[in-house]
């Protein structure tokens, strides 16, 4: 039998970037989600507070790093604070998307690892456990201090694909870039299709070159699911795509956790007439300008909400899953 959380022991709270999904995670566990003022003073300052006693409790944070990133950060990392003044007995932060995670390496002079600056900045605001989903790269798991749980997506999205025929002869799926090719290799098998991985060459944020090693791969094939961590302007999938069409691809199914859709994304995917569905989930909150019209949203709160409720029973969060690599 599922063991309930005790609503009197923990404190469920969520910033603004992604209310919904906070609402979701409480729901599914039973626990209500807790009032949280925010205003701004006259000089800009953002003002805090929680609306009720954490002392000797338990509290779950949520907040994903969402545009504009910069203000929800700054809310998530003062909720933290306000949590540890207030004598919470444990402090988890829960962030479905953590966008920084892009940051990884110093591949530019003066430049800054972000992602183990706001790893740092997390632990050091009273965070005693960070989760999250699909990071963009693994080893950003590495840097933080504290207890981290990346969560994955994939058997969620795994049993929303598989409720329709698959036929292996005429369906693949296809990573983006080769840094992709392991989890969608796992995706892949879970469906029980061929994978093909294609070669990109990263030129700036939103440009990319897609080698020509993944004409021969798809060849013969009809329906394409690319999957990706995160798509954010779209310029990786939709060059991807136009290289799988011109191989013959007749339909393309979009797949990936965090779906942003930011500046000229929405134009670039409509520009692709064979992309006909956009699958994601509700890691992201996008506003009703930036939701393609063929787009499938799968919610995680239960994902989160049984995480949340295995860390509670202090029991292996990996039980969830087959495995923990996204």
């Amino acid at each position: 039998m599922t063991r309930n959380l005790d609503p009197d022991d923990v404190r469920l709270f969520s910033g603004r970037s992604n209310v919904p999904l906070a609402q979701k995670i409480g729901e599914h566990l039973q626990i209500p989600l807790e009032e949280t003022k925010f205003s701004r003073f006259s000089n800009d300052n953002l003002f805090v507070q929680l609306g009720a006693s954490v002392r000797g409790r338990i509290v779950y944070i949520v907040q994903s790093l969402t545009p504009p990133v910069s203000d929800h950060l700054v809310e998530l990392l003062m909720m933290l604070d306000i949590a540890k003044s207030a004598a919470a007995r444990e402090i988890h932060a829960i962030i479905p998307y953590f966008s920084y995670a892009r940051s990884d390496k110093k591949d530019a002079p003066r430049i800054s690892i972000t992602a183990r600056l706001i790893a740092d900045l997390l632990h050091s605001s009273g965070a005693t456990h960070v989760m999250t989903m699909t990071l963009h790269s693994p080893q950003v798991h590495g840097f933080f201090s504290i207890p981290a749980d990346p969560l994955t997506a994939r058997m969620t999205l795994e049993q929303f694909i598989r409720q329709r025929p698959l036929d292996p002869s005429r369906d693949v799926v296809v990573a983006p870039d080769m840094g992709r090719a392991k989890p969608a290799a796992r995706f892949a098998a879970g469906l029980g299709l061929p994978i093909a991985s294609a070669d990109k060459t990263r030129i700036s944020d939103t440009e990319v070159k897609i080698g020509g090693l993944i004409r021969r791969q798809v060849e013969g094939f009809k329906h394409a699911y690319v999957y990706d961590d995160e798509i954010a302007t779209a310029g990786s999938v939709v060059e991807l795509s136009e290289v799988l069409v011109e191989s013959g691809v007749e339909k393309i199914s979009l797949i990936c956790t965090h779906g942003l859709f930011l500046g000229p994304a929405l134009d670039r995917i409509k520009s692709i007439p064979q992309i006909q569905e956009i699958i994601t989930t509700d890691t992201v909150e996008r506003p009703s300008d930036r939701r393609p019209p063929n787009l499938k949203v799968i919610s995680v709160g239960n994902v989160f909400a049984e995480a949340i409720r295995q860390n509670y029973l202090r029991r292996s969060i990996g039980e969830l899953f087959e495995g923990m690599e996204t």
